[in-house]
C-alpha cells in the first residue's frame, strides 16, 4: 500500500478493533471512491483517493469522534496533551 501514500501499522494479533477499522476503511472507500467511479490511470487512482482521504478526514463527522471530523479530533486530542 505505500504506492498508495499508506505507511504500514503493524497491530496485535486478535485485535478486534484495528481489525474493524481496516474492514471499515475498505468499505467506505469502496462505497465513495472505487464504485461511483471509474479511474483510467494510476495518477487518475490517487488522486481520487487524495480527495476521498482530505474530505474524510476534515468534513465527515463520526460518532465515535464526538461528531468531529477524524482531523480536528486528532487536533483537539494532541491540543489536549501539548496542554497536560
Amino acid at each position: 500500500m505505500r504506492w498508495l501514500g499508506i505507511d504500514s501499522s503493524p497491530s496485535f494479533a486478535r485485535s478486534v478493533q484495528d481489525n474493524g477499522c481496516a474492514e471499515r476503511f475498505i468499505r467506505l472507500s469502496k462505497e465513495n471512491l472505487l464504485w461511483p467511479e471509474t479511474q483510467s490511470c494510476l495518477e487518475d487512482l490517487q488522486r481520487a483517493l487524495q480527495r476521498f482521504k482530505d474530505k474524510y478526514n476534515e468534513k465527515w463527522l463520526v460518532e465515535r469522534c464526538r461528531y468531529r471530523s477524524p482531523g480536528q479530533f486528532t487536533r483537539d486530542e494532541d491540543a489536549t496533551r501539548t496542554v497536560a
